[in-house]
């Protein structure tokens, strides 16, 4: 009778130790921060932000001044002076040059504001990839979540049923009850048997795609307890102009377009020309000459103009996106604010029904095992409980869904996770 009644307990709790050496329990922040540490994605994209700053090394160097030489060799010995012979300096003429690009002031301030700006954007761009992957985690460790409550919803209807069918095996020895009655509840306890290997396999499941996406390869348990503390503002509107100053995305676009007017003015100074100038030595048939160099582009034709229309194109594109976005933002906040609020009530106005549901099961099943009424009503009971049950915790899945998606829109999930 002990296994019987007590089997379902045993597998939670064989459940609950595999992997023992090493288990924590994450609540939704921790399992984010750890992301934030962890995960494989993110490493990668880290290298992003070392590449934006060499960019700016880069920028910031001079050009390197250019070595030239020429060197011309008189090969007709008949036209050799007298005595002289293939490798005498009177038979050669050597030209040697060295001159530097002088880049214009304006054009190196303009690169490197240019690689400045291109790594605040790339800052701004792995924010918006942390964003989004924190979405990921929280739907993974919700989805663990739900496996876990529903793994523990439907040991707990086992555990009744297993207590309920040895309670009729005593019963009908002492010929109380049916044998009808004892088939139901042992039918309806191997029912529960089922459904409660099926929920076990899909909880671990979603504990290995969370494992992945936190970076650990340590065990981790979902924390049920986590009641989701973290205070939103009391007013929609103030929430939307946090998100407009605050969200990554549209950070994003605005680094873009901080990016875009600094690409405009190093395009503008490109057009101007880079002058280039030197010192030449010219030893010509034993006489030293020395000269200067010098060279400008004369922009006649080519003043860069495609490059800068381009550049004012890329900005006028952000402008609108920035609009675009803007108006998204809006449209989730008050979406997603609104689902939240309404889930949060519903969950507060639900807890009634949980206990009147308890109180009938237990007044039924009292009755029962007295005789005062039949299998059918406890069984019906039963089912009542459990859908009532099975409705508040989807009412509380969706409660916590509309809590998730209200982060994410409003860009708070990286905030928490820090």
């Amino acid at each position: 009778m002990f296994w019987k009644v007590f089997k379902p307990v045993i597998l939670l709790l064989l459940l609950h130790a595999a992997g023992a050496g090493a288990q924590t329990r994450y609540t939704l922040q921790q399992a984010l921060q750890a992301a934030k540490t962890g995960n494989p994605v993110l490493k990668r994209e880290q290298y992003n932000l070392s590449v934006s700053q060499a960019d700016i090394t880069t920028a910031s160097l001079r050009p390197n001044p250019v070595l030239n030489n020429q060197s011309l060799q008189l090969v007709q010995p008949s036209r050799f002076p007298e005595h002289t012979s293939w490798y005498d300096g009177v038979n050669r003429q050597v030209w040697w040059q060295v001159t530097k690009p002088f880049q214009l002031p304006v054009q190196r301030r303009n690169k490197i504001g240019l690689a400045e700006q291109n790594a605040r954007l790339t800052e701004r761009q792995y924010a918006e990839t942390e964003r989004n992957l924190f979405q990921g985690v929280a739907q993974k460790w919700l989805d663990a979540w739900a496996a876990r409550k529903q793994l523990d919803l439907l040991t707990t209807a086992k555990s009744n049923a297993d207590s309920l069918a040895e309670i009729n095996r005593l019963r009908l020895k002492n010929q109380a009850i049916t044998t009808t009655d004892l088939a139901r509840a042992e039918l309806l306890a191997r029912q529960f048997d089922i459904q409660l290997k099926t929920a076990a396999q899909q909880y671990r499941n979603q504990l290995t795609g969370l494992k992945f996406l936190m970076g650990t390869t340590d065990s981790v348990l979902v924390d049920t307890s986590d009641q989701f503390l973290f205070a939103f503002p009391a007013r929609m509107d103030s929430l939307v102009e946090q998100a407009l100053q605050n969200r990554s995305d549209v950070q994003v676009i605005r680094s873009t377009m901080d990016a875009a007017d600094a690409n405009i003015k190093l395009q503008k100074s490109t057009a101007l020309p880079t002058p280039e100038l030197g010192l030449i030595y010219n030893p010509q048939n034993r006489a030293h000459y020395m000269g200067f160099y010098g060279t400008l582009e004369i922009p006649v034709f080519s003043r860069n103009q495609g490059e800068i229309r381009k550049a004012e194109t890329i900005r006028q594109q952000a402008q609108q996106d920035l609009r675009a976005t803007e108006t998204q933002l809006s449209t989730e906040i008050l979406t997603a604010y609104r689902s939240y609020e309404m889930q949060k009530v519903n969950v507060q106005n639900f807890n009634q029904l949980l206990t009147q549901s308890q109180n009938i099961l237990n007044s039924v099943k009292y009755s029962y095992l007295r005789g005062g009424t039949t299998i059918i009503d406890y069984l019906e009971a039963q089912r009542s409980w459990l859908d009532t049950q099975q409705q508040y915790f989807d009412l509380l899945l969706q409660y916590r869904q509309s809590y998730i998606d209200l982060l994410f829109a409003s860009g708070l999930i990286n905030q928490i996770a820090q």
